[in-house]
């Protein structure tokens, strides 16, 4: 696989996670969130959006995850594979208690958390490709 077309991919998927974190951030400021994740009581946003998931340190979890996208996006850009890998993995972490907590404590998915998920698990896989391919052509 080219390296291009890998940070390619990674912006693409960066940018699809942006526009993620966008709509968990809207439906965190919206005093109505939108209904488009609310699948049934198990399967909904809201444990992320509104409950007690909604923030960390006091900082909305949807911001946490929009500046690890934009982070990533501006890695991808600048083709900084190390950067790129340290973030996924922050992100990766943070993702994989953020689902922790919303399927054994609030006993909910969020589909939209789940989704950034697995883009983040994308981008970390690709990470690790680039940051081994640049150890094996230096």
């Amino acid at each position: 696989m080219k390296i291009n077309t890998i940070y390619k991919s990674i912006t693409v998927l960066s940018i699809i996670g942006i526009g993620l974190a966008i709509y968990l951030l809207y439906n965190y400021l919206a005093p109505v969130p939108s209904e488009f994740c609310a699948i049934n009581a198990t399967v909904n946003c809201d444990a992320v959006t509104k409950g007690a998931l909604a923030t960390i340190f006091g900082i909305p979890v949807a911001v946490v995850g929009l500046i690890g996208y934009i982070a990533i996006l501006f890695g991808s850009v600048k083709k900084w594979s190390g950067f790129i890998l340290g973030m996924s993995t922050f992100g990766m972490l943070f993702c994989l208690r953020l689902t922790f907590l919303e399927i054994f404590r609030e006993h909910v998915l969020c589909p939209v958390c789940m989704a950034c998920q697995v883009i983040m698990l994308i981008i970390f896989v690709l990470s690790i490709y680039l940051v081994k391919h640049k150890e094996t052509t230096s």
